[in-house]
């Protein structure tokens, strides 16, 4: 069988892609054109002429040595806090000068002190020297720091947080701050409690068929008190989280009406608009998340293309363009995985002639990277993939 190219873009929704000709079995897989190199190794390899040539990027910056150890503080969180990066300090960020360190040793020591002094948490920078010939013509060095991305947010010493994005380091908002904590995992946005939200709106009859799945000992009432805070008590008043809600809400889309699944099946290859619009089906999946992955795949299946004919060992083989496998992997993860805190919009599946195209809401999670997504894992709804 022949293994589709699947494409995955990093923007507000991650877009994973199954490929491929009639006839073929489909398993999703991500692949990359060359070996991949973090920032820190493209810095190794760079030399001192391609420093000063380089432009700054979100991966990369020059620092002078002269500069305050509070400020550099900031696009050392602003790296950390998104995909990590190279400091070379020693350059001017104006004039690409080259100053060195050598002579400069307190302000050396204080600037080597900044990711422990002036970043809450501390950040794990891994520091080394690369010889040059300095602006005066003598003999010197240049610091080059190395920031890895981190699973965790950091702030400066006045607990402002930064994020590179291009550039330049923005300062985020609070919103842009509490949706960073979620994608990394440090807080989850399930575990939330849901405003309005009652016990009245939990389907008992749910949670008792998964109780009696899950050979829980116990009432279904019970099992929600004790497991993953599904429902709490708050100042005498119960509280429902939005994990229970998704999960076993009887109108979820009540308090989460784009907490949805959108079938979109186009003619042709491409997506066009206006009077060239090309959809001949449109259609909305809702309920809770198990309902919606049922529903979905369901429809799925009667969209799949099957091929039959009679193998050269006398018996009929069928071909599908889609494996069942792949449908439901992909169902499952959009539905698992989602950022449910994103509510302007909805999965969308959209199947084209030659590929069927998932969009999930959200960011890749944690340390999750188009590069490394096949060996590095992140749930960003733990209890709901659970």
């Amino acid at each position: 069988m022949r293994a589709p190219r699947a494409r995955l873009t990093r923007s507000h929704s991650p877009r994973v892609a199954l490929a491929g000709k009639d006839g073929n079995c489909k398993r999703p897989f991500l692949s990359s054109k060359a070996r991949n190199i973090l920032p820190s190794e493209q810095a190794v390899m760079m030399t001192i002429e391609e420093i000063q040539a380089r432009k700054e990027s979100q991966t990369f910056d020059c620092k002078s040595i002269q500069i305050d150890p509070k400020a550099l503080a900031i696009p050392i969180v602003a790296m950390a806090n998104a995909d990590g990066g190279v400091l070379a300090i020693g350059v001017s960020d104006k004039s690409r000068r080259i100053e060195g360190v050598e002579g400069y040793e307190k302000r050396l020591n204080e600037l080597l002190r900044v990711p422990f002094d002036f970043c809450n948490p501390s950040v794990r920078v891994r520091c080394e020297y690369l010889s040059c010939t300095d602006y005066e013509g003598r003999e010197n060095r240049i610091l080059l720091m190395h920031i890895p991305a981190s699973g965790q947010l950091h702030t400066n010493q006045a607990d402002d947080c930064f994020m590179c994005v291009g550039d330049k380091s923005k300062k985020l908002t609070f919103e842009e701050r509490m949706q960073l904590l979620y994608d990394k995992g440090e807080r989850y946005y399930e575990d939330k409690d849901v405003y309005g939200a009652t016990i009245d709106d939990v389907d008992m009859e749910l949670v008792s068929e998964y109780v009696n799945v899950i050979g829980y000992g116990k009432s279904g009432m019970e099992y929600l008190r004790e497991n993953h805070d599904f429902v709490t008590e708050k100042d005498g008043q119960q509280k429902v989280s939005t994990a229970c809600v998704l999960l076993f809400g009887k109108n979820p889309q009540r308090f989460f009406p784009r907490a949805r699944t959108r079938f979109i099946r186009y003619e042709g290859t491409e997506e066009k608009v206006g009077t060239e619009m090309n959809v001949v089906k449109d259609v909305t999946f809702e309920g809770t998340v198990l309902q919606q992955v049922r529903r979905t795949i369901d429809y799925l299946e009667t969209q799949v293309r099957e091929h039959s004919f009679l193998g050269e060992h006398g018996q009929f083989v069928t071909h599908r363009n889609y494996s069942k496998y792949a449908i439901q992997e992909m169902v499952v993860n959009s539905l698992c995985h989602r950022a449910y805190n994103i509510k302007g919009t909805e999965i969308q599946i959209k199947m084209f002639d030659d590929r069927i195209v998932f969009e999930t809401p959200g960011d890749l999670p944690g340390l999750v990277r188009p590069d490394n997504i096949r060996h590095t894992h992140f749930s960003r709804n733990p209890k709901i993939a659970q």
